[in-house]
């Protein structure tokens, strides 16, 4: 970058100036030889390239920009590879000072001055020492004049590069001098008070943060960080956390600057990085089986909408997995994923969580009450994992929201609106519910617009091989452990296995594998013990099997099946036992005994 072109006005006035001063023609040239400043003829020329541009070359300022010394040319015809304009007789040059403009030990430019007639060579060669002293002297002015203009440049592209990082961070930001007023403020303050710029800026603090502690960073030259604050305004409350550090000029704080963000945008973020919502993909999702090949398409093409959808499957087959994999191959990939567990939260917090509540709505509610996972999930997705664990009160609210996209907090009137879409999973058999009067019909319906069912891993064995390298590097990775694989015998167990934990229960299996392995491969010395009685049983298929171990496993394939049937919680549980013909002590003993608890 030329830095003699950058102040070209100068260099155009210096020229003029040194030819009034002395009566001979002025050039001068840049560091890649284009013409910035010129009198008589050459001004004509300005912004063309001396000696055809070329710095490597012999001719004079060529070489002047790799030298470091002022050169007298007394008479240009009897000097060797002066110039091409000379040699061409475009130009009648009769004599020559020229000196580099020198800036930080580098050449930035020449100056030239030139005598085009009898007279002006008279002028050079009569005070040409003096001439010298004084050219090097406009040499300096124009390097400083260059190392000023870089300065400022440097010193604008800083201050842009700032104000773009002020102007595009997140939080609102106030300037506040030491009397309180407010000198500046970025575009975030702006949204966040909903007033224009020049309204805010010269106002004082107390406008819009009345009885700021930031004020008192101020007269104590101790600033805090991520403070709560709430701020009653004539534009209604405004709830913030709050950092404020002081600047100084010596030993004493001259402002202080203010930045805030809005509370209920600090707790989506708080959420987001305490449930480290992975961005899964279909690729994490791993199975090859034509199972699993079809549900992925399906889901696949799911994502590319918003309807709402409602994935059933046995616990552990990764349900979640295939709503983030939808969620992050959708549309509303850069908004949140917000899980809840139905099943994990006591049925008197659940519509809190949900809905979030106003302060005051119960004993022990937040004074500054508190925003639900649907108000975390605004412009994203929230996913109700163990849908079929909600209670029947909720199911009426839950429906109303995906029906109409708003509600209303718990001890609250004004009404929330959001945009957000559902993806509900359950292990429980919402059919049989619906005819035991434990799930709602309507809800039912207005979830399953795109029902996908996770299959089981009993169902796609051909993917258990490639389940247990994963797992096996993932954790050979965790353990600093090196187990090359399994023997063919622990294999057997795995293939034969049912599963019925899934891939979760495969994952653990896999784990005390890593962990109980003496050699480099895991055997059956490493295998849990519940897939050696079952999966060790199946893969000796060819020994004889006794009538009591037949019966055994009748016994427990029969209430597999109706627990999957009725659910395994109390109500389901003694559902089962009056059908069997048991009572409920001797179905919990059964349970034990059959490894099923």
């Amino acid at each position: 970058m030329s830095l003699l072109k950058d102040i070209s006005t100068g260099v155009q006035q210096v020229a003029e100036a040194i030819s009034i001063a002395i009566g001979v023609e002025v050039e001068i040239v840049d560091d890649e030889l284009t013409l910035i400043g010129g009198t008589g003829a050459y001004r004509d020329k300005v912004g063309a390239k001396e000696e055809s541009g070329k710095l490597d070359g012999e001719y004079l300022y060529a070489r002047m920009l790799r030298s470091d010394v002022t050169a007298y040319i007394e008479d240009t015809g009897k000097y060797p590879n002066y110039g091409a304009s000379l040699l061409t007789g475009a130009a009648r040059e009769l004599a020559e000072i020229c000196t580099p403009i020198k800036l930080h030990g580098a050449v930035i430019g020449v100056i030239g001055l030139v005598a085009v007639r009898e007279e002006q060579r008279d002028i050079l060669r009569d005070r040409h020492g003096s001439m010298a002293t004084f050219v090097e002297k406009m040499a300096d002015l124009l390097a400083a004049k260059a190392d000023q203009r870089a300065l400022l440049n440097a010193a604008e592209s800083a201050m842009n590069e700032l104000t773009t990082v002020i102007e595009t961070t997140h939080e609102g930001i106030f300037d506040v001098d030491r009397n309180g007023y407010i000198k500046h403020c970025n575009n975030t303050a702006e949204n966040l008070f909903s007033v224009l710029r020049g309204d805010i800026i010269g106002s004082h603090i107390s406008k819009y943060m009345l009885g700021a502690p930031a004020l008192d960073v101020i007269k104590t030259g101790k600033g805090y960080t991520e403070r709560e604050e709430v701020y009653k305004t004539w534009m209604g409350t405004r709830h913030f956390i709050v950092t404020a550090k002081p600047y100084f000029s010596g030993e004493e704080a001259k402002g202080v600057v203010i930045s805030f963000r809005d509370i209920e945008e600090a707790k989506k973020l708080v959420y987001s990085i305490n449930t480290g919502a992975l961005k899964y993909t279909f690729d994490d999702i791993i199975g090859d089986s034509e199972a699993m090949r079809r549900i992925k398409n399906q889901a696949l093409i799911t994502a590319r909408g918003s309807s709402t959808v409602l994935i059933t499957g046995e616990s552990g087959t990764g349900k979640e997995m295939f709503a983030k994999a939808i969620h992050y191959s959708g549309l509303r990939n850069s908004g949140p994923f917000v899980t809840v567990n139905c099943g994990a939260i006591p049925e008197n917090l659940l519509e809190s969580e949900l809905f979030g509540y106003e302060k005051g709505a119960f004993t022990g509610a937040s004074e500054n009450g508190k925003a639900g996972k649907f108000e975390l999930a605004d412009g994203g997705t929230i996913f109700l994992d163990e849908i079929g664990d909600m209670p029947l009160h909720l199911q009426v609210k839950i429906l109303h929201v995906l029906q109409n996209m708003r509600f209303e907090r718990v001890g609250g009137s004004k009404t929330v609106i959001v945009d957000v879409r559902v993806i509900a999973a359950t292990n429980k058999d919402l059919e049989a519910m619906i005819r035991r009067g434990e799930f709602r019909e309507d809800l039912y319906y207005r979830l399953s617009v795109i029902p996908l069912t996770a299959p089981p891993l009993r169902g796609r064995r051909e993917d258990i091989r490639l389940l247990t390298d994963y797992f096996l590097d993932k954790y050979n990775a965790f353990m600093s452990k090196k187990i090359v694989g399994f023997t063919d015998r622990a294999e057997s167990v795995y293939e034969n296995y049912d599963w019925p934990g899934n891939v979760r229960e495969l994952e653990n299996a896999v784990e005390y594998g890593v962990n109980m392995a003496h050699g480099d491969r895991i055997d059956t010395d490493a295998v849990p013990a519940r897939l050696m009685r079952d999966g060790g049983a199946a893969s000796a298929a060819k020994e004889e099997v006794s009538l009591s171990e037949r019966l055994r496993l009748y016994e427990k394939e029969l209430i597999k099946a109706k627990l999957k049937q009725y659910g395994g919680d109390g109500r389901a549980k003694n559902a089962i036992a009056k059908e069997l013909g048991i009572s409920r002590a001797t179905l919990y003993r059964r349970l034990t005994e059959l490894d099923l608890m």
